[in-house]
């Protein structure tokens, strides 16, 4: 995975600090399968994605369905396990700990922006 933040593009906020993003096939189709609970300031992107499911996971997530210019299409609170979740039109799905949604504000038709971090 590469990691990086999540900014809100309009005004440059940096909205979630730690904000992986999967590179291979099989980071995309573990996800989060496995790994401890999401911290607030932690996030998994995911691309391409455009469903996802919370079977075998430990914990409730929101989700943020993001196109190809990351704006939000669809938006799913508090998902729990055992559940599934599409938006067959997202380019990307942006997993975060549930209640993220409404703590940052994060509205359909804004436009997110990962950006990988450097080090300088």
């Amino acid at each position: 995975m590469i990691p990086g933040s999540i900014y809100r593009l309009n005004i440059g906020e940096c909205l979630i600090r730690n904000a992986n993003k999967t590179q291979t096939s099989l980071e995309r189709m573990r996800g989060l399968l496995g790994r401890p609970k999401l911290a607030d300031d932690e996030a998994l992107l995911i691309s391409p994605c455009s469903s996802i499911h919370t079977i075998g996971m430990g914990y409730p997530l929101d989700i943020a369905y993001l196109d190809n210019t990351g704006r939000v299409l669809k938006t799913v609170s508090t998902l729990v396990t055992m559940r599934f979740s599409s938006c067959w039109s997202a380019a990307a799905t942006l997993e975060m700990p549930a209640g993220s949604l409404q703590r940052l504000s994060i509205n359909l038709g804004e436009i997110l922006e990962w950006r990988a971090t450097h080090d300088d």
